[in-house]
């Protein structure tokens, strides 16, 4: 039998593909990347994916038993439909289910966020820092703000299929109303879009989000200074919430938030001002794998 894992990152604009030697010998036999196409709807995707497998096939010279899948949003595990995903063609369909009719194998499939943990656990920043980690929660923060939970090597997708969705928590009520339905989530507050979007109620202008890092630090810009002070405060405050809970040996901060400096000096102090324990001793470090995590993830998904 082959020991080949098999991994498709399914994304709103792209699909990647990648097939490795093993879980053991993670040599990339063969990637690819093609256009989602979303827009076309959602059996469009259905076959585009199965597209991408046929070319990744003939390159590796045979064809999946099982495929990892990571995907945006998640599956219910009580209706079977996917759910909380930013690419609307998908939303409330069977996708799980269509697709396994549609390639004639099993699938294993987990949002993109514990796809980003499983992976740099596995291959990435983990095993380099602490290769004896039983838990570590993967931090997305860019646009929006997700999570995702591995314990001792496997996906924890809970009961409701939301295990590590730490970014539709309750925060602080300057947040404002979400597009989930409830007010003050932690992704309103400490996204990206987020922190441009209260800049721009402080300062009548927008910028993007490293502007405003660039004129925080050269403290040329009072508001910017404010917005990044409001990152440091939530990420702090809302973090600790995830170790006062999970107590994970790591965490590891991805999305393009995940690049500020201060998160990792300034941050750290601030969670340690709310965590139920007398120092904070988690290590919250950079990811390894950057964008190619979530097609590595996927592919461990069947490990």
């Amino acid at each position: 039998m082959s020991e080949k894992l098999w991994g498709i990152d399914l994304g709103g604009t792209k699909i990647e593909g990648i097939v490795l030697a093993s879980k053991h010998k993670t040599e990339v036999l063969a990637r690819k990347r093609i256009a989602t196409e979303a827009e076309k709807g959602y059996e469009h995707v259905l076959h585009r994916i199965q597209s991408l497998i046929d070319s990744l096939a003939q390159g590796v010279g045979e064809r999946p038993k099982v495929i990892g899948i990571g995907t945006p949003g998640a599956i219910d595990p009580s209706t079977g439909l996917l759910k909380n995903s930013n690419s609307q063609s998908i939303n409330k369909k069977p996708f799980k289910k269509d697709l396994e009719a549609l390639l004639g194998i099993p699938i294993l499939m987990a949002n993109d966020a514990n796809c980003f943990a499983l992976a740099e656990t596995k291959m990435g920043i983990v095993p380099e820092i602490n290769p004896d980690a039983q838990v570590v929660f993967g931090v997305i923060m860019g646009t929006g703000c997700g999570g995702g939970i591995v314990v001792n090597g496997k996906v924890l997708n809970g009961k409701h299929g939301i295990g590590g969705e730490w970014g539709h928590n309750f925060l602080d009520a300057s947040g404002g109303p979400c597009y989930c339905g409830k007010s003050g989530c932690t992704e309103k507050i400490i996204s990206g879009t987020g922190l441009e979007n209260y800049y721009e109620e402080t300062a009548g202008t927008r910028k993007r989000l490293q502007e405003i890092i660039t004129a925080a630090r050269d403290q040329s810009d009072l508001n910017a200074e404010k917005t990044l002070e409001r990152l440091i405060h939530f990420f702090g405050l809302g973090i600790s919430t995830i170790i006062n809970v999970v107590d994970p040996d790591v965490i590891v901060l991805g999305g393009g938030v995940g690049n500020i400096d201060e998160l990792y000096t300034l941050g750290v102090k601030e969670a340690e001002k709310y965590i139920f324990n007398p120092r904070l001793e988690t290590q919250i470090v950079r990811p390894k794998l950057g964008d190619s995590a979530g097609v590595f993830g996927a592919a461990f998904l069947v490990a």
